[in-house]
C-alpha cells in the first residue's frame, strides 16, 4: 500500500511504503460496526434512576376500604397511576458496557484504517508538529491540506504542543497513534497522520499483532 506524503505547505513530495495488513486489508464492516456500537456504550454512564412505589413519600394506609362503596379498588397512594406515585417501569442505575475481544478490536482498527486508505483519506505530513502552540499554525497546515470537514490528527506519541494548539479548532481531534479508536476513525473524513504515526500503527496492529486465521496453513521458508 503506497500512501502520499505532503509538506507543510500542501505540495505532494513523495509516497511511502505502508503495510498492507494494516492499511490495505478489505474492511470488515461487521466488525467495525459492533467496534462501534460497543465504544459508544461503554461511554454510557447508565446513572438514570426513578423511584419505585416504595422508594417515594406517602402513605402506605389503604385509600378507601375495599368493598361497599361501588367504587374502585384502591391500595395506597404511592401507586404508580397516582399523581406523586412511584415509577412503574423507569430506569435504574445499571452498565452498559460491552466487551470486544482484543482480535475483533484490533481487526475494526485495521479496517477502519484500510476503508480511509482506500479513499484516499488518509494524508501522511512531513514535519507535523505545533512547536509553537499556536492553534493558527496547525490550522494553516490543514488548508493547505484541503481539510475543511472533520478531522483526526495522529502523532506517533503524545505531543502536548501539537495537542494544545489543535484543541480549538473546530471538528478536529488530536490523538498519539497508541490512542486510535474507531469512533473517531469513522467519524472523521480525513486522518492527517505523520510517518511515525504510520510507523507505530504498523508496529501495534500489524506483524506479530496478527492472529492467524483458522485452516491457514503457516508458509515456511
Amino acid at each position: 500500500m503506497k500512501l502520499p506524503v505532503f509538506d507543510t505547505a500542501g505540495n505532494r513530495i513523495r509516497e511511502i511504503d505502508a503495510a498492507d495488513e494494516v492499511f490495505g486489508i478489505e474492511p470488515n464492516g461487521a466488525v467495525l460496526h459492533q467496534a462501534y456500537v460497543a465504544q459508544m456504550a461503554n461511554r454510557r454512564a447508565g446513572l438514570a434512576n426513578t423511584k419505585r412505589r416504595g422508594e417515594v413519600a406517602g402513605s402506605t394506609i389503604k385509600i378507601r376500604r375495599q368493598k361497599g362503596l361501588g367504587r374502585s379498588r384502591q391500595g395506597s397512594v404511592r401507586a404508580p397511576h397516582h399523581v406523586g406515585g412511584g415509577s412503574a417501569h423507569g430506569p435504574k442505575p445499571h452498565s452498559f458496557a460491552l466487551r470486544l475481544p482484543r482480535t475483533m478490536k484490533r481487526l475494526a482498527l485495521r479496517s477502519a484504517l484500510s476503508n480511509h486508505a482506500r479513499a484516499g483519506n488518509i494524508l501522511v505530513v512531513d514535519g507535523l508538529a505545533a512547536p509553537d502552540g499556536k492553534t493558527r499554525t496547525v490550522q494553516a497546515i490543514l488548508d493547505a491540506l484541503g481539510v475543511e470537514r472533520r478531522a483526526v490528527i495522529v502523532s506517533g506519541e503524545h505531543n502536548p504542543d501539537l495537542a494544545r494548539a489543535a484543541r480549538n479548532i473546530e471538528h478536529v481531534t488530536t490523538l498519539p497513534a497508541q490512542n486510535l479508536n474507531v469512533v473517531d476513525l469513522l467519524n472523521a473524513h480525513r486522518v492527517v497522520m505523520s510517518e511515525d504515526a504510520v510507523r507505530k500503527c504498523e508496529a501495534l496492529w500489524g506483524g506479530a499483532n496478527i492472529k492467524p486465521q483458522r485452516g491457514r496453513a503457516v508458509e515456511v521458508s
